[in-house]
């Protein structure tokens, strides 16, 4: 084994002592890997690197915010801020789906 190797391994039996990676999400749980072998090998990094970085592709985050919207309609109770948000819902619909005929184009 390298110095290197040894060094990286004795700074992460530190960090355990002290606690550092107590908090960290997902602590206790296993790991799901299905969805990583699941994706091609040459795009791997590049989705891990996305991923760390906590970006979110803009089709996805249309349809987070769709989903957001619907939820909040079903519970609204004024006519006039449901009808805002029926608006804004079309509006990411047209969007999305202008997004979607773009990629279609695009390949």
């Amino acid at each position: 084994m390298s110095d290197e190797v040894r060094g990286i391994e004795e700074l992460l039996k530190q960090a355990i002592a002290k606690g550092e990676f107590d908090d960290l999400p997902g602590k206790g749980k296993p790991l799901d890997l299905n969805a990583h072998f699941e994706t091609p090998e040459h795009l791997r990094m590049g989705y891990s690197m996305l991923k760390g970085a906590q970006f979110v592709p803009e089709e996805v985050q249309i349809l987070k915010d769709m989903a957001e919207l619907r939820e909040e309609i079903k519970s609204c109770r004024e006519e006039e801020r449901k009808r805002e948000l029926v608006k804004a819902l079309r509006e990411k619909s047209l969007n999305y789906s202008l997004l979607m005929e773009r990629a279609k184009r695009s390949r």
